[in-house]
């Protein structure tokens, strides 16, 4: 089992910024890739970001490359998406997840955090 837990969300202005963190307990977090997936009301969760186990390699969707940037300290069983240039669009309940298999799809994750509330002002 492995469990997951964000933090850093909130309300921020359009072109601000906002780190979120994922903290990961249980089983070896490094034998995990990890990602973040959000998902805005009405809406089916989405790929953000992803990271391979080592932090060798990295992966964004199209609508955040460039403005967000996930990285992972294998010592602190911690991984973190530093949000910029934040826009309402951006504007969903981010959500951390363990992959044992695929990272860009959600049915590739066996573990999910809660979720993080993030709101982006106009």
């Amino acid at each position: 089992q492995v469990q997951l837990v964000e933090s850093g969300g909130g309300l921020v202005q359009a072109g601000g910024s906002l780190r979120l963190s994922c903290a990961a307990s249980g089983r070896t977090f490094s034998s995990y890739g990890m990602g973040w997936f959000r998902q805005a009301p009405g809406k089916e969760r989405e790929f953000a970001a992803a990271i391979s186990k080592s932090g060798g390699n990295t992966y964004y969707a199209n609508s955040v490359k460039g403005r967000f940037t996930i990285s992972r300290d294998n010592a602190k069983n911690t991984v973190y998406l530093q949000m910029n240039s934040l826009k309402p669009e951006d504007t969903a309940v981010y959500y951390c997840g363990a992959s044992g298999t695929t990272l860009l799809i959600p049915t590739g994750y066996n573990y999910w955090g809660q979720g993080t509330q993030v709101t982006v002002s106009s």
